[in-house]
């Protein structure tokens, strides 16, 4: 058996931390084995399921700058300790420079960079990510990409491997039953659900979204607003929904478990992201047979099933809301299948995955024991 460590901010109930979960459920534990080396103090929702599975979790410090010199030194600690890591992959966008160079100061040989997303997030930290951006190539000799998208943002001019933001399809299939179940539960039974899942930061646009949704409610009846996930802009969320006088008609649904469930109520699926590399959940929405509008600020490879279209952002809330109504509410059929065809299906996408970690780690040794002779 293989170990591969992971390297996360931390393993929240998001997107990439996402997707890590579904291929690390599907792999053969036996043969490969997920750590994950994180960058918070803290645990994260996924973290219990993690030590479950046999996983390990460390907590890297953080990647401030007056924390760099602190950094490096522990990792070359922790190096030192775990010799049985001959492959990280890095999932932290330009800061994966960080751990990719102090892994490969450690002589660690097989270093993978892994883009997620099409630009920075923008901080505090944004000229430090910019520089570090640059910086990838020189230290992942190994790069994959969720879409061609995210690949060329970080890796111009340079190869990258596909690996899919895959899903295990059949739990995300429209089910009348759990629809039913939800929608009482939730207290929409008779409502026009628009839906929406995504960190709440500035990138996924929520803040718009309540715009779009307060035209919606003025031109259609019994309309709700579904925002599920978590993040630091809920209180401004918040704030918006309480000065628009929203507060029973919007919910804000906080680090769910039952996503996949909750996909089941909507009537629509909006996202109006800023940017985005190929997003999860739009992969899971698509699944689920919901008629989608997404922003043109996607990656265009998000467009996998029939019932999706694109939107531009400069339209404005007035504009989205027509189309939303006028897309209708019928569910794809042929959606599971789609998903499938296109290459989503989590089953077979673990084993490519597997198959690749072990083909590294194979080629490795075959070069130590040439190198022997």
């Amino acid at each position: 058996m293989i170990r591969v460590l992971q390297a996360v901010n931390d393993m929240r109930r998001a997107g990439l931390e996402t997707m890590l979960m579904n291929y690390y459920r599907n792999i053969d534990r036996n043969k490969v084995q997920f750590d994950f080396l994180t960058h918070r103090p803290f645990d994260g929702a996924y973290d219990e399921e993690i030590r479950m599975l046999g996983g390990k979790i460390y907590h890297a410090p953080r990647l401030y700058p007056q924390n760099y010199p602190q950094y490096f030194k522990y990792m070359k600690k922790f190096f030192k300790e775990h010799s049985e890591y001959q492959i990280i992959h890095s999932h932290i966008d330009a800061m994966s420079y960080f751990p990719l160079k102090a892994a490969e100061n450690s002589g660690i040989p097989i270093r993978i960079a892994h883009s997620h997303s099409s630009k920075l997030d923008k901080d505090m930290k944004l000229p430090i990510k910019y520089w570090a951006l640059k910086k990838i190539p020189s230290v992942a000799n190994q790069r994959c990409a969720c879409g061609e998208l995210a690949g060329n943002f970080m890796y111009p001019n340079h190869k990258f491997k596909i690996v899919r933001n895959a899903i295990d399809v059949d739990k995300f299939v429209f089910n009348e039953n759990v629809r039913n179940r939800k929608r009482k539960e939730l207290n929409v039974e008779e409502k026009y659900v628009v839906g929406h899942v995504g960190r709440y930061c500035y990138i996924k646009n929520q803040l718009f979204l309540i715009d779009i949704f307060d035209c919606i409610r003025k031109k259609k009846k019994n309309c709700h607003l579904l925002l599920i996930g978590k993040g630091e802009d809920q209180n401004k969320l918040e704030e918006k929904i309480a000065k628009m006088g929203l507060q029973n008609e919007v919910s804000l649904l906080i680090d769910r478990a039952d996503v996949n469930e909750l996909y089941q109520t909507m009537d629509i699926f909006v996202m109006p992201s800023l940017f985005e590399g190929l997003p999860l959940v739009g992969v899971e929405a698509q699944t689920n047979g919901l008629p989608c509008i997404v922003s043109d600020k996607i990656s265009e490879e998000v467009m996998i099933t029939s019932n999706i279209k694109m939107l531009n952002l400069k339209k404005g809330a007035e504009v989205w809301a027509d189309e939303i109504i006028k897309i209708g509410t019928e569910r794809n059929a042929h959606a599971k299948e789609e998903i499938i065809k296109a290459g989503y299906d989590i089953k077979e996408e673990a084993m490519k995955l597997q198959n690749w970690y072990l083909s590294l780690s194979d080629n490795l040794k075959y070069e130590e024991e040439n190198t022997k002779i």
